[in-house]
């Protein structure tokens, strides 16, 4: 089965093509479920984010492709929320929205000055040479920690965002990062397969190998995604992603249905 969950819609304001051409092309290259998963209504960054009076609008506009198209793929209804470490950011009525799953990322760092850092931004790319490469992975694999022990969320969005521009720690990665897998694990949360980062500076994707042999030893399930923000990025590099995850020992991923996972072969 293939499986791609993570995609985004015009409405985000950086992305392009309507929906059903993501679905035409997702049908046109053999995808058996597709996940629209946009980015979420939040009162923070509104340039990259659907606003909160768009949410029902997106969810009719995902229901009327699940009919019109329900004998050719399986359409998921779903929303990419950004964790925050102020909790007051994030809006009670995406996280307890009726839909297939919640992806939760980490796109901000919360700074000492009360600042958030968006560090995936080209435009805040200076910061990286401000701090010490080491504490901010720290801090990035802190804010992924608690990500998963708020228990909001299905899937953690690509693991480790924070190496998209090769800034890339001194210490080992797999101990930065592992009290946070343990926690996704607790948590009984899926990491994803995230194509997105072959398509970035630091061209492999998110997670690496040697963190993905880490979810496999602690036994939490994968699923796939392509992060499409075009019609063309859905499915990207799907096979080369799938050949990745069995290289490590996978031979199935996740899918959802109202908050409820499955694990299917791949």
């Amino acid at each position: 089965m293939r499986v791609d969950l993570h995609n985004h819609t015009t409405l985000c304001n950086h992305a392009t093509g309507t929906m059903e051409e993501y679905i035409q092309k997702a049908i046109e290259i053999g995808i058996d479920v597709y996940g629209f998963s946009d980015h979420a209504p939040m009162p923070f960054d509104p340039k990259y984010r659907m606003d909160i009076s768009l949410k029902s609008s997106y969810e009719k506009s995902i229901e009327e492709l699940q009919e019109k198209y329900k004998n050719s793929i399986e359409i998921l209804k779903a929303y990419e929320v950004d964790f925050m470490q102020n909790s007051s950011l994030m809006l009670d009525e995406i996280l307890t929205s009726k839909v297939d799953f919640l992806i939760g990322s980490v796109h901000f760092l919360q700074e000492k000055n009360s600042e958030l850092w968006g560090f995936d931004n080209p435009e805040f790319i200076g910061k990286y040479k401000e701090k010490d490469i080491d504490l901010i992975w720290s801090d990035y694999f802190t804010a992924i920690k608690e990500l998963a022990k708020s228990r909001l969320f299905d899937i953690v969005g690509h693991l480790d965002l924070i190496k998209l521009f090769k800034y890339l720690p001194k210490k080992d990665i797999k101990l930065l990062a592992k009290d946070a897998l343990k926690e996704i694990k607790k948590a009984n949360m899926v990491i994803e397969i995230n194509a997105a980062g072959l398509r970035k500076p630091i061209n492999e994707p998110y997670p690496s190998k040697e963190l993905l042999e880490l979810a496999f030893e602690l036994d939490i399930p994968i699923t796939f995604s392509s992060d499409a923000h075009s019609v063309e990025q859905v499915g990207f590099m799907y096979d080369e992603v799938k050949s990745f995850a069995k290289s490590v020992g996978y031979t199935k991923c996740a899918t959802f249905k109202n908050r409820a996972k499955e694990l299917v072969i791949f």
